[in-house]
Order: C-alpha cells, then sequence, then structure tokens
C-alpha cells in the first residue's frame, strides 16, 4: 500500500511496516520523556528519531492523556508550527510528517505555511465536524482514530455490551461509518487507529488487541499507538518510564495482527521490533 503526500508516494502495509516517532511538544502528555517544549529539544528529539530509524515524525501540540486540559487553539499552532519548523529543517520537506490535532483551523494554516503533511486525529471528525471536509479539500492523507467523548471525559465511557460485538464490534461500525464519510469527502489515503487506551479498559485494550485483525477486512493500514500505556504499566504494576519491555511485547502483537505502523515514543527499539517481525514472516 501507498500514501500519497503531496504528491509523493509512501509504501506503508506489509513489507513496509514504519515506526511512527511521538514528539509531543507539550509540558502535560503523559509520559514525561516525550515533552519537548524548547526548540532545542525538539530539534535533538527529532534528529534522534531520525537516527534511530524513525519513518514517520508524528508533532503534537494537545495533550490527549485522559484528563488533560484543554487548551485553545492558537496555543496549539504555536507550538505546532514550532515543531514542524523544525522537523522540515532536520528532515526535510518530503519526509513524512503527521500532525496531531482535532482542529481543522490549526491543519489549514499550517499547511499554508508547510505544505502537505499527514493530518491525525484522535476524535476522527467527532469533535469538530468540518476537519473531514477540510481534510479532503486539502487532500491530505488522514489518520482516523476511534474514541468517544474528549480526553477530559472519555475515561467514563466504556460501556461495550456484549450482545452488540463487544469494543471490536463498535470499532468496526465505527470505521465503517468514518471511512465512508472521508470517502465522500474526497480524502483518498485513509488509515486507522483504533485508540488503545481512549474509552477503553485495560481489559477492553487487550481483547481488541487479540481482534484487531477484523480490521483487515477495510484493506487500509492499520495504525497502533500502544507505547508505554497504562494497559502496560498498570498490568505489570511499574511506572511508564519503565513499560518499554512491555510495549515492544504488544507491538509485535500489534504486528502479527496486521498494523502497518507502530506510533512510539522509543524508536530504535521497534525498528528492531519490526525487522525482526519481517524476518520471522518471510521464513
Amino acid at each position: 500500500m501507498e500514501i500519497n503526500i503531496g504528491g509523493r508516494l509512501f509504501s506503508v502495509g506489509p513489507g513496509h511496516e514504519q515506526a511512527m516517532a511521538i514528539v509531543n511538544v507539550t509540558p502535560d502528555s503523559f509520559f514525561a520523556g516525550s515533552r519537548k517544549q524548547s526548540g532545542a529539544e525538539i530539534a535533538v528529539a527529532v534528529e534522534k528519531a531520525l537516527r534511530d530509524g524513525a519513518g514517520i515524525i508524528d508533532l503534537g501540540g494537545y495533550s490527549s492523556r485522559p484528563g488533560a486540559d484543554d487548551i485553545p487553539a492558537e496555543e496549539e499552532l504555536k507550538r505546532l508550527d514550532t515543531g514542524l519548523r523544525i522537523v522540515r529543517e532536520a528532515a526535510g520537506a518530503e519526509f513524512p510528517a503527521s500532525v496531531d490535532t482535532f482542529r481543522p483551523e490549526v491543519v489549514r494554516q499550517l499547511y499554508d505555511r508547510f505544505g502537505a503533511f499527514i493530518v491525525n486525529d484522535i476524535s476522527a471528525g467527532e469533535l469538530d465536524p468540518d476537519m473531514i471536509p477540510a481534510v479532503g479539500r486539502l487532500g491530505l492523507p488522514y489518520i482516523a482514530m476511534h474514541m468517544r467523548g474528549m480526553p477530559q471525559t472519555m475515561a467514563r465511557m466504556t460501556d461495550y455490551p456484549s450482545e452488540t460485538g463487544g469494543v471490536a464490534g463498535d470499532v468496526l461500525r465505527y470505521f465503517v461509518r468514518k471511512t465512508a464519510q472521508a470517502r465522500a469527502a474526497g480524502i483518498k489515503d485513509l488509515i486507522l487507529d483504533p485508540g488503545f487506551g481512549f474509552a477503553k479498559t485495560a481489559a477492553q485494550n487487550f481483547e481488541l488487541l487479540g481482534q484487531m485483525d477484523c480490521l483487515a477486512v477495510f484493506g487500509l493500514p492499520v495504525l497502533v499507538g500502544l507505547s508505554r500505556k497504562s494497559m502496560v504499566w498498570k498490568t505489570l504494576g511499574i511506572t511508564p518510564a519503565e513499560a518499554l519491555n512491555g510495549t515492544s511485547v504488544l507491538n509485535w502483537e500489534a504486528l502479527r495482527q496486521g498494523a502497518s505502523i507502530l506510533r512510539v515514543h522509543d524508536v530504535r527499539e521497534a525498528v528492531e521490533t519490526i525487522r525482526l517481525f519481517r524476518a520471522y514472516t518471510a521464513r
């Protein structure tokens, strides 16, 4: 599979799995090691991600951890403008960059300043109904994630009745609707993210991971974000800082279940997991 980023084709899929590096230009993301605020800190993080083999760099200016504070669009745009400028300077205009935002006005202004990038929307247009049409008009690739509510409320929205297929059934129905919306808006390059940790308990996260191969029905790239999340560190009784090994274990299973993009804090380890997975499946 290939996605088109401003006329440049980028391979992603079986045999072309990618590590997406998380660079949070925020003061409050859940994993302290990912928080980069000054231009110098961002540049160091970007350069390390490139050295470690990142295929995509994902910039986040709005913390989506459970209970995170809301911030105005102007502050989010300021953070992302700095981050995207540094990515362009360090990696070049053709390197795949992703912007983690649910605000179409942020997408439009960054596009006017920097050109094409991937839009990574945690709400798949639920938080702003203009997002999907705006992405379609700009011709940008779009990551649609499954979530309920807002980061401030999602922890209370975890009811997935077994008679309707549980969490996997809800995710499937959600993406049937979202893929139709995206296609109707003219979005040609679509990536699905089942949203681990977003409006899901730890048990539901594991249930979803075990059934994630059901997303293959859409024939689209699948992104997973399991890196250092509470399903790892709470299960093991450790801290997010100690959750790298557990993350690698779950990333392997995600690849086995059909994921083609691993969104991670630790790029080198994810790249090694991908390389080993490719060698294993090629035997």
